[in-house]
């Protein structure tokens, strides 16, 4: 089952990433909010060197909105896309 969740968690990534920019937002929040729950499940179901890799593949696909996070929590200014 944690199979199949993973799969559809990366294939609903990768249908979002095509979407308009506009269109992205509420289903990237929406994925944004699952990894850290399907990447506990990883590390309790498989171990902890598979929720690193996850973790890994995670900072890359969500790069952007991460660092868009980060400078919000930080203070900095922050530019958003047109």
């Amino acid at each position: 089952m944690l199979l199949w969740l993973s799969i559809g968690w990366v294939f609903a990534s990768a249908l979002v990433a095509m979407l308009p920019m506009r269109r992205q937002y509420l289903p990237g929040v929406i994925l944004l909010l699952a990894a850290p729950v399907l990447i506990a499940l990883i590390a309790n179901e498989v171990g902890l060197w598979a929720a690193v890799a996850a973790v890994l593949a995670f900072v890359s696909m969500f790069r952007n909105p991460l660092r868009y996070l980060w400078k919000r929590l930080t203070g900095h200014m922050v530019e958003r896309p047109q």
